[in-house]
């Protein structure tokens, strides 16, 4: 199956997507803030620079968008087109994530996943992540 767009819009659409400050994440630094949770943000000297961070906890929370990490949710499926170049890419974000964790793990921090399909159901996510904070 053909791209329905040129290269060019295909590369400017994907130039558009975030890396940090995503809706989902900011949906859910919105909630815990209101719930008068304070946190730092993605702090570039712990592995996999976690969207959340609670330093006085020790504790980190990735926000993981379901396809760019692979979920398995219907949102995290690879496309149909090019898996050549999909699979492998999407395998490497899975393989850095699993190393991120256990290097926080290995240096006293506790990491916890917030998949984006979750974050349809945000008092579910935020509770969640109470759960994971008072724990």
């Amino acid at each position: 199956m053909a791209d329905h767009v040129t290269a060019d819009r295909r590369s400017y659409i994907m130039s558009m997507v975030r890396q940090k400050d995503t809706k989902p994440e900011l949906a859910l630094r919105r909630a815990l803030h209101r719930l008068g949770y304070r946190f730092r943000l993605h702090r570039r000297d712990l592995p996999g620079s976690p969207d959340i961070v609670f330093p006085s906890r020790k504790k980190v929370v990735f926000v993981h968008g379901c396809f760019w990490h692979g979920h398995g949710c219907k949102w995290g499926q690879l496309p149909k087109s090019r898996p050549e170049y999909w699979k492998p890419k999407i395998e490497t974000n899975r393989e850095r994530d699993k190393r991120a964790s256990t290097e926080l793990l290995e240096a006293g921090w506790e990491p916890l996943v917030v998949w984006q399909c979750e974050l349809r159901d945000l008092e579910g996510a935020v509770g969640r992540v109470e759960a994971f904070l008072r724990s």
